[in-house]
């Protein structure tokens, strides 16, 4: 793999890594929204009504967000092909077969992953798909770097994939110029 592409693997790994493991991203607040509204029973298709029967005599009972999540799920749902309803299946029985400890550690990197700026959000899933296009074997050698690390190292080796990545950007400044916020 040339050093090029290694530094911006390094980079995917390093930036997912910092994001999610950073007290003060996890302890910023999202911000406030409107309390969520209640789903009318009534307003849902009737192919909803149907997917959601189980919940139609204790609807009006449920709080709203709870009826908010049922109503876009179903509406996922009913979008998705055979073949990505398959996968989703999948997923939720895999989820479900996970310790309650793992679950919960994995909404919380969920919730400060959802708690960074859209910006930030964009170039880590950048830096996932890269990282996903790379063979096994070098992906398991990026992981097996990182979880090595302390995290010491792993601060530096945030900082040496950022600078990698800035000098790779067209137009890019450097990274201590003082409109660009530091993280």
């Amino acid at each position: 793999m040339n050093d090029r592409l290694r530094s911006l693997v390094l980079v995917a790994l390093l930036a997912l890594g910092a994001a999610l493991a950073t007290p003060s991203l996890a302890q910023e607040a999202p911000p406030a929204a409107s309390p969520p509204q209640p789903v009318l029973w009534s307003s849902l298709s009737p192919e909803q009504q149907r997917l959601l029967a189980r919940f139609g005599s204790q609807w009006s009972a449920l709080p709203p967000a709870r009826q908010q999540a049922l109503a876009h799920g179903s509406e996922r749902w009913l979008s998705m092909s055979l073949a990505e309803r398959d996968q989703a299946t999948e997923r939720f029985a895999r989820w479900r077969a996970l310790p309650p400890e793992q679950r919960q550690a994995l909404r919380q990197r969920w919730q400060r992953f959802q708690a960074l700026p859209p910006n930030q959000r964009n170039m880590l899933r950048q830096d996932f798909h890269r990282f996903q296009q790379l063979p096994p074997a070098q992906q398991q050698i990026l992981r097996e770097q990182w979880s090595r690390a302390t995290p010491a190292q792993r601060q530096q080796m945030v900082q040496h994939a950022r600078e990698q990545r800035m000098k790779h950007m067209p137009g890019a400044h450097h990274p201590s110029a003082p409109h660009l916020p530091h993280h």
